[in-house]
């Protein structure tokens, strides 16, 4: 293997790590020694791949994002769904993964968001950074179920990609605190299923 391929890898291995221990114990309780030890990555050798802990945050919030960017774009790339559909089984896939996970964790970012997001300017840029990305795909596919008919088009797209991102957010963290999949299963319900239906 060679050296940028191995540099790479711990790369990756090291922000896999990062999500799950963040996930696990927050930002502030998950010590970048413990990171490295999980990953069998000497601790001098962190700052090859990070300048901080701020900015191995930031990129831990980028790389936890980034495959339900790629899981949305694959339904809503789908010809032979509609788009609200297509949103519709995204989001119905990510309540079955949580059923399984017993509703451990909920997102990240909202973790985070409550954690951090107002005291660490480089995480809450990331933050920032990640909900925009995830809201304009979003807001793409509502665009584009709105031209096809099946969901109102006196909403702008983006406000219901905005209303669907907040509401989502709030019904994870009652998902967390009840032990049930109701909060997030009404929340697409009343949004996806009614409230922004043609």
């Amino acid at each position: 293997m060679t050296k940028s391929t191995q540099k790479e890898l711990n790369k990756e291995n090291l922000l896999n790590q990062g999500v799950a221990l963040f996930m696990e114990q927050g930002y502030h309780g998950t010590g970048l020694q413990e990171i490295l030890n999980a990953v069998n990555v000497p601790k001098g050798s962190f700052y090859n791949y990070f300048d901080s802990k701020e900015n191995f945050g930031a990129e831990v919030i980028q790389h936890y994002i980034d495959p339900f960017i790629t899981r949305l774009s694959v339904h809503l790339s789908k010809s032979d769904v509609d788009a609200l559909s297509a949103i519709t089984r995204y989001f119905d896939e990510l309540i079955v993964e949580l059923e399984k996970n017993q509703f451990k964790g909920g997102c990240l970012l909202g973790n985070l968001m409550g954690e951090i997001g107002s005291s660490n300017d480089v995480c809450q840029q990331s933050l920032q950074s990640a909900i925009r990305r995830y809201r304009d795909l979003l807001q793409s596919g509502l665009a584009k179920a709105q031209q096809q008919g099946t969901i109102r088009s006196d909403k702008s797209s983006e406000t219901m990609a905005d209303l669907l991102i907040n509401a989502w957010q709030g019904a994870l963290l009652r998902m967390q605190i009840e032990k049930s999949s109701a909060p997030v299963k009404q929340c697409c319900q009343d949004l996806l299923g009614d409230y922004f239906k043609a």
